[in-house]
């Protein structure tokens, strides 16, 4: 029986190895840290349940295949819950916009803001279905491993000029600028900024509009659970903390790994859904193609990272909705400095995640969580100590929120942590602590991304953030389908249906 490893289990790992499995081929997961999930780890603090990273799952059908290989049911593991509306809109001057399924209230918004940008948003929405057919449907679970590849795929992706940015797009469509705010956002929630990102990345819209928001009873890790039980039923093995140290390999083919609690195994293939600098500086440091890759790749553009407060509180929140997108006073200025690095801007646009609101039982009775984050350079662009900077930068987040949305919150205040970018370099092994990987840019995608099989040791692949399609649950699940088709292929010679 062929025999593959997977390192490390965030989302990505996580498919690719109930694919493979399912497929016949022996597989073990390898997580350094004590539980499961990668960047969508939790934490659990005085009752209150933090997913520590993706909120939103937004194609449940992604996943529903992951058990439909073997006659399973995701209900039947996981139960997804929709989120309504899927997020709120906020901006400093008071303007409230609930961004929602519901057509009649989505176009009443609209009217009310700008009667010509219904007809207008009616256009950027045919836009956005166009590439969602071309680039998710089409696209997003194929492999790009040479060059024509990227050609077949060109002609499509010039007719929805590619080469525009979100906002340019929808700035053609929108009059107004904070509804153009309201529909370009979505590239962030995948690290990309939204006057540079590809106009494909528009296809996000679609997507949501198509199969909805979606959160799981007991939190994000509840699906990260549900995966790895999946995963075991099908006679997969985990091994949780576990570091890997070092891919093994000789002169052209990866041969094993070998952990820093001693253990060592052979594999026919091996699969990273770790940090692709990572990957090949450390774990393959000692190989010729690691020590290339890893200086080809440190001159890639990343990126942003996050600062992420955890915190509960007492008394219910009933009017906070699930997801609110609290919009600072710039926006493409604020975005600038983020992408640009150089200083931490005083003001800030927040994500607000309230988990409670679908789900109580992510809190103790009577209490409400929530996490927040903000957007900040990588450590590449912004070198400041993390430990002393911390502090005050949260206590300014904090303001924010009793501010515009969490009133009395430090009255209420139960308990809090942080995690800095600092911790993303440290706990995820995040190449300059980037929350996303790579930044999705035209000349970072598809071809142009890392692919998701190495060009010269032909057995080693990768999955997650770091290859084609990107970030996001969608996107690393997508990357676990073209990767395992070319391991079927490559281990089994098998060719796997779309």
């Amino acid at each position: 029986m062929s025999t593959a490893a997977v390192i490390g289990s965030g989302f990505g790992g996580l498919a690719l190895a109930i694919r493979l499995q399912s497929a016949g081929i022996q597989t073990t997961l390898i997580e350094a840290r004590d539980k499961a999930g990668g960047r969508a780890y939790v934490f659990e603090d005085d009752g209150f349940k933090f997913d520590a990273g993706p909120t939103v799952i937004t194609d449940p059908t992604c996943l529903e295949q992951l058990w439909e290989l073997s006659g399973r049911k995701l209900s039947d593991y996981v139960e997804l819950m929709p989120v309504a509306p899927f997020y709120r809109l906020m901006w400093e001057d008071g303007y409230v916009f609930d961004y929602s399924n519901d057509e009649k209230l989505l176009n009443d918004q609209i009217a009310a803001k700008n009667p010509k940008d219904v007809e207008g948003y009616r256009k950027f929405f045919e836009f956005s279905e166009n590439v969602f057919r071309e680039g998710y449907e089409k696209l997003g679970h194929e492999a790009f491993l040479d060059f024509k590849s990227m050609l077949k795929a060109a002609p499509q992706l010039m007719k929805y000029e590619a080469f525009r940015s979100v906002h340019s797009m929808v700035a053609r469509y929108i009059e107004d600028e904070q509804l153009r705010q309201a529909f370009s956002f979505h590239s962030l929630l995948v690290g990309g900024n939204p006057f540079k990102t590809s106009s494909v990345y528009a296809l996000i819209h679609a997507l949501e509009k198509k199969w909805g928001v979606w959160f799981p009873r007991g939190g994000t890790h509840a699906l990260v659970r549900g995966m790895v039980k999946l995963f075991e039923d099908l006679g997969g093995t985990v091994r949780i903390g576990s570091k890997v140290e070092t891919i093994t390999a000789d002169s052209g083919r990866v041969t094993g790994v070998r952990t820093a609690d001693g253990w060592s195994g052979r594999f026919d293939a091996v699969a990273s859904n770790g940090d692709v600098v990572h990957t090949y500086k450390d774990l393959l440091g000692s190989h010729p193609r690691g020590q290339a890759m890893a200086k080809s790749m440190s001159r890639r553009s990343w990126s942003p990272s996050l600062f992420v407060i955890y915190f509960g509180l007492k008394g219910e929140r009933p009017d906070v909705k699930h997801h609110t997108i609290l919009f600072g006073e710039r926006y493409k200025d604020l975005l600038a400095d983020i992408y640009k690095g150089g200083e931490l801007a005083e003001d800030f646009s927040l994500y607000l995640h309230h988990p409670t609101a679908t789900d109580p039982a992510m809190a103790p009775p009577g209490h409400s969580g929530f996490y927040v984050l903000s957007p900040v350079p990588h450590r590449g662009k912004l070198d400041v100590d993390w430990d002393k900077v911390a502090p005050a930068y949260a206590e300014s987040i904090l303001d924010a929120l009793e501010r515009r949305i969490l009133p009395n919150l430090r009255r209420d205040l139960v308990t809090m942590r942080t995690f800095t970018p600092k911790d993303f370099t440290t706990e995820l092994n995040a190449h300059l602590g980037s929350a996303f990987s790579l930044e999705p840019v035209l000349w970072q995608s598809a071809y142009f991304r890392t692919h998701n099989r190495d060009d010269v040791l032909r057995n080693l692949y990768f999955v997650g953030a770091g290859t084609h399609p990107g970030a996001g649950i969608p996107g690393v699940v997508g990357s676990a389908k073209a990767t395992a088709k070319l391991m079927v292929a490559d281990l089994l010679g098998q060719k796997v249906a779309a």
